[in-house]
């Protein structure tokens, strides 16, 4: 830490300190001897926290935060490791994740022979008619890069229906029995949004992108309750291991009903904020009547919807076509069909005092809900809306300033760039690459930046996203000066996006995403400063604890 930051712990540790008087309240935890990130302009840094009933009461110094401390204050020292604000991931699919950890995993699969494998593996775990999910694949990490094909499975699950994720979600490896069980076949046409992925006989492969997924994804049994509630158990384990205090989860109304479950038991160990499926604004009354049951662990924050699919699997929506593929331009999402399907649910969604957050990755599905967005403010004014475009991923550079001048979130994704970068340029080319994951410029628009995960498509861990976020290094090692590195963002940037700014995308910034008195005292201890030490090494950091409205929910020192 440097020596001038000593001193204005001292001097500025004062302003924050003052705005509590220990001699009238004891906290009931004290956490000494910290390297203090309030996020603040000021006190910036401080020394302790003080916490009663959930929120910080007293920043500041040691001796000044010493004196919150009775008979029954829990004191925890911290021995100079760093306090953050709590991490806030603006986009998971978080309920999916908890049931993924129990799934199939195919993460990382460099070979055809252990991508059978692993489906054989799974397939001998489960009994004959079950249904073998999850995936998390990717075909460009195959060596060759090439799509699995269903040949590659069906000897090994023959009684057993598969339908396995690419990372990204928008294309899957579906076999013979799942195809068969959904009445798809060579006469099968593509439907609107997606693709059928067919041989040059037309015998379907096996890939299914976009909307033509749901033609198997309908026919899979719903799980049940325990299920549900189980595959939340996972996630919130996992989100605590990360340093997660707060999650937005692109979920739909059935993750709302199981979450509220786990908060009657008093089991949710982070505050959960859902964006269920923007269609369902057609007949509201479902999503009004969960928007009432609002509480300060569970809330819905707004409607999520597609412009269009994702890069990986050639479905993201640009204004000239992939370089492999010089026919195609990539699709429009079912929420945009037909045509002025989005706008005229924007419109219900602006008549309904709804947040809205569309996916857009392509640069002109981007531009579109720009337009969109643009068309929304000039014809009903503006107002503070926080719409938000998630990925946010490929831009025209004239877009860019748009999101300042518009006031939209940038709901972005950093670490996506760590395995894009190896590969995207031989999707569309160096030059439309330069304005890919533009965080440099898109805050210098004045955009506010929410960073997240798009777990499971990325690591849940934030440490991970500030990491490629500061460093644009890929998984392949060829960019050791960072991918794109004018669009590099200093640590402090994205730690703020992960904290503040995913606080402001949900309207909370006046109770987290920063320490200081009357806040939620959501807080995270690395074991080692970030700020200070080599950037490539911000991805090795440990979470030491976690502490949700006051109470210590992880410590790296018991068992989970």
């Amino acid at each position: 830490m440097k020596i001038a930051t000593f001193f204005l712990i001292g001097l500025l540790g004062l302003l924050a300190f003052c705005q509590t008087s220990p001699k009238k309240m004891k906290a009931d935890l004290v956490l000494l001897d910290g390297l203090v990130w309030t996020g603040e302009e000021a006190p910036r840094w401080a020394q302790a926290v003080a916490v009663k009933d959930g929120e910080v009461v007293g920043v500041g110094s040691n001796d000044q935060i010493s004196q919150f401390i009775s008979s029954t204050t829990q004191v925890v020292q911290l021995e100079g490791q760093l306090l953050l604000p709590g991490f806030i991931d603006s986009h998971t699919h978080f309920l999916d994740g908890g049931f993924y950890l129990a799934q199939v995993q195919l993460e990382g699969v460099t070979t055809k022979e252990e991508f059978i494998q692993r489906i054989e593996t799974k397939a001998k775990e489960l009994s004959p008619g079950e249904w073998i999910l999850g995936g998390n694949w990717d075909h460009h990490d195959l060596i060759p890069p090439q799509l699995p094909r269903k040949e590659w499975i069906d000897a090994v699950t023959p009684h057993h229906p598969v339908c396995v994720f690419r990372h990204d979600g928008h294309m899957a490896l579906v076999n013979s029995l799942a195809l068969k069980k959904a009445g798809i076949s060579r006469e099968t046409p593509t439907p609107p949004g997606g693709e059928i992925i067919k041989d040059k006989t037309g015998e379907p492969t096996g890939i299914l992108k976009d909307a033509a997924i749901n033609l198997v994804t309908k026919i899979i049994p719903e799980p049940g309750i325990k299920e549900k509630l189980a595959a939340a158990r996972r996630a919130l384990a996992e989100a605590r291991r990360c340093g997660l205090t707060s999650i937005h989860d692109m979920s739909g109304l059935d993750a709302f009903y199981t979450y509220q479950r786990l908060l009657e038991k008093g089991e949710l160990t982070a505050r959960l904020t859902l964006y269920p499926p923007l269609r369902l604004i057609d007949s509201p009354s479902e999503l009004e009547k969960a928007r009432s049951q609002s509480d300060p662990f569970l809330k819905i924050g707004g409607l999520k919807g597609f412009a269009d699919g994702s890069l990986g699997s050639a479905t993201a929506l640009f204004f000239e076509p992939y370089l492999d593929r010089p026919d195609f331009c990539g699709l429009l999402a079912e929420d945009m069909l037909p045509e002025g399907t989005m706008l005229r649910r924007l419109i219900q969604a602006e008549k309904g005092n709804w947040q809205v957050a569309i996916h857009a990755i392509g640069d002109r599905a981007n531009h579109l809900i720009l337009n969109m967005f643009q068309e929304i403010t000039e014809r009903y004014g503006f107002r503070e809306r926080r719409w938000r475009i998630e990925h946010a991923q490929h831009l025209k550079p004239e877009d860019i300033p748009r999101f300042g001048k518009l006031r939209i979130i940038a709901s972005v994704q950093p670490y996506h760039l760590y395995d894009d970068g190896c590969w995207a340029e031989t999707k569309i080319g160096q030059e439309r690459c330069r304005t890919t994951y533009a965080f440099r410029s898109l805050l210098d628009s004045g955009a506010h930046l929410a960073a997240g995960s798009d777990w499971t498509v990325a690591p849940l861990n934030p440490l991970t996203g500030i990491y490629a976020a500061v460093t644009r290094h890929t998984a392949d090692g060829r960019h050791p000066g960072g991918w794109i590195p004018e669009e590099k963002i200093s640590v402090e940037e994205a730690v703020r996006a992960y904290t503040w700014g995913g606080a402001w995308a949900e309207f909370a910034e006046d109770k987290k995403g920063t320490i200081r008195p009357g806040k939620y005292a959501d807080l995270v201890v690395l074991d080692r400063n970030i700020f200070e030490i080599p950037p490539e090494e911000i991805k090795e950091a440990k979470v030491v604890l976690v502490v949700v409205a006051g109470r210590i929910v992880y410590s790296s020192q018991k068992k989970d």
